[in-house]
């Protein structure tokens, strides 16, 4: 490992990155000095801006793929070599503002009813019971649930905050199930092995790629249509929360969102507030036209 390498790493680690941005970061930056054939430490802001333009015009990359470049050069020169360049604020991509995509509840059921594995079954119910991100959802520990009062402790989620989530008794009864088939002392899913075994006293959790394959193998098999990740669950849940009368902005802090736009974007796919503009509008036309 060469010393800026080395540096990089530990300025993230001081940042309290987390483990999964600073592996994308290194892959990017690691992508850029395979494309020069030398250390990021001896190019010019032009061989960036060049750069840049490879990724646009001949890779023609995704928005994200060019926002985590960005991010991950922006922290190793500003930070980690003490320089600012101006291109890395030039080539930002304009935000897309796009809709999420949302199950219904019966779509969510009848996807979860496609997961044969129990560890997965129960980790995705979980998932969409609590309006959990994949990484948090396969990270639950024994100590997170408060079954008395019913309610999940979040720890460390995105943007390093803790929060509480209201916890279905049925979900409850579910992990209580689920804890007795493997009885590890920290992991509410621990980890498997690559056949599928269960590791005893496992030293990490559940993967998200396996939770997330599993996901994408159900809804095949569900005959849903829809371009969906396991995150759609989260979206689902916001979304059904907010069409059952919940308050926004208490919708906003089960999701540990920062700014109550974000949480806002589930107002424009709510069918229910859709339904009641259409009738609306139809009583409106009937006394009008």
């Amino acid at each position: 490992m060469t010393p800026l390498r080395q540096r990089y790493i530990e300025d993230m680690q001081l940042r309290n990155l987390s483990v999964l941005t600073q592996r994308s970061y290194i892959t990017a930056v690691s992508q850029l000095a395979r494309y020069y054939s030398k250390s990021p430490g001896l190019m010019t802001e032009e061989e960036l801006r060049q750069y840049f333009l490879y990724l646009k015009n001949e890779k023609k990359v995704s928005r994200s793929t060019c926002t985590v470049a960005i991010c991950a050069f922006k922290f190793l020169y500003e930070h980690t070599l003490q320089q600012t360049w101006p291109t890395l604020e030039l080539v930002r991509p304009p935000q897309r503002q796009k809709l999420p995509v949302i199950f219904s509840r019966a779509e969510v059921g009848r996807l979860l009813g496609c997961l044969y594995r129990a560890h997965y079954r129960v980790c995705l119910s979980t998932i969409y019971a609590c309006g959990l991100r994949v990484s948090e959802g396969t990270g639950l520990q024994v100590g997170d649930i408060d079954s008395g009062r019913r309610v999940l402790e979040v720890r460390n989620a995105k943007g390093a905050k803790d929060r509480y989530v209201p916890l279905p008794q049925r979900i409850v009864e579910l992990l209580r199930q689920h804890w007795l088939s493997h009885r590890d002392p920290v992991w509410l899913f621990p980890g498997r092995s690559q056949g599928g075994l269960l590791v005893p006293n496992a030293a990490k959790p559940l993967s998200v790629r396996g939770v997330e394959g599993a996901f994408q193998a159900a809804l095949k098999q569900s005959g849903i249509d829809k371009a969906a990740t396991v995150h759609t669950l989260r979206h689902s849940w916001a979304t059904h929360l907010l069409e059952a009368g919940v308050n926004l902005r208490l919708i906003q802090i089960y999701l540990g969102h920062r700014s109550l736009r974000t949480t806002a974007k589930y107002t424009h796919v709510t069918p229910n507030a859709e339904n009641q503009v259409e009738a609306l509008l139809n009583e409106l036309m009937e006394e009008v036209i």
